[in-house]
């Protein structure tokens, strides 16, 4: 512990005093202001290796639902409409895949612990604040560092590498709608898978398939092992993150056992809180809040910027 102006200063990694909604004086340092006009995207190989998979594997869940089992189905209205319902949500989840991977998950600014941000504060004679030694930034209660983001993250859950990102304050709305809509496309190709088999068992099989049925056989088998695989960790992980929302507990502190020093919220305002005012369609819908002009002006302005 060493003095410094005043108050405190603590080198340690948890445990921190500084309230998530405390208010900093933005002027006092750019990198907060800078950060706003990054795109957010973490050069992580494996996190880029297992994003890319995700997003094959629903391309390919598209392609045999499609191509192998609607369109050669002869039943019109059955193949439009599930069509379009499959392809909905495809669309749904790989939209809210790609927003958890590219928002600021609620980072920390680096080395922000300097004597002229501390003075910005305001803190009182001898109160204390802590610092992250490994990013050299003023640590905010509930805020964990990522060794993988080498950030300290606002109430961070877990590193995912399936989106590439932390799991923190700001896009934990948006990976609770991806693994709710990968849980219900799993369920929905499992659902017309069963009616295909049943469908080419009942009549001939070179008739239910465009591929012959050997191929068929293969890519349903497939389809439904990859189905059943993310159904399951996509359920349990969905249910995971609405039971932490609710009991206002990330994954981390849950695991550490750590005893709250905050005043947790009710249920109910826990899912507002991240879910974003009162219950609507806009809960479960990845695009809002998206703006196409803010995103062109910031490239115009200084270029995308890839955090680390």
């Amino acid at each position: 512990t060493m003095q410094s102006s005043g108050h405190r200063f603590r080198d340690v990694e948890h445990h921190p005093l500084l309230a998530d909604n405390d208010s900093y004086d933005d002027s006092s340092s750019s990198s907060e202001a800078d950060m706003a006009e990054r795109v957010w995207f973490i050069r992580d190989g494996c996190g880029m290796v297992c994003a890319i998979m995700t997003w094959l594997l629903v391309v390919y869940a598209d392609f045999v639902v499609t191509f192998v089992m609607l369109l050669p189905s002869k039943d019109f209205w059955y193949s439009v409409i599930n069509g379009v319902l499959f392809n909905c949500l495809a669309v749904l989840a790989l939209s809210s895949h790609l927003r958890t991977m590219l928002t600021d998950p609620g980072a920390v600014p680096k080395g922000n612990a300097t004597k002229e941000y501390m003075d910005n504060l305001q803190l009182k004679p001898g109160e204390v604040i802590y610092k992250c030694p490994k990013c050299c930034s003023i640590k905010p209660e509930r805020a964990h560092h990522c060794s993988i983001c080498k950030r300290c993250i606002r109430k961070m859950d877990h590193h995912c590498p399936w989106v590439n990102n932390c799991v923190g304050e700001k896009n934990q709305r948006f990976f609770v709608l991806f693994t709710m809509y990968i849980a219900l496309i799993s369920a929905h190709a499992l659902v017309l898978c069963g009616f295909q088999f049943f469908s080419c068992v009942r009549g001939q099989w070179t008739e239910c398939s465009d591929f012959s049925p050997p191929v068929t056989v293969i890519l349903m088998i497939f389809l439904c092992l990859e189905g059943f695989l993310f159904l399951t960790f996509t359920a349990v992980m969905f249910g995971t993150q609405i039971h932490s929302i609710c009991n206002d507990e990330t994954e981390i502190e849950r695991l550490k056992s750590e005893k709250p020093t905050w005043e947790r919220r009710l249920r109910w305002e826990g899912m507002k809180s991240v879910f974003g005012g009162q219950p609507s369609l806009l809960w479960i819908n990845p695009f809002a809040g998206f703006r196409i002009r803010r995103l062109l002006l910031r490239g115009k302005k200084g270029g995308p910027e890839f955090s680390v």
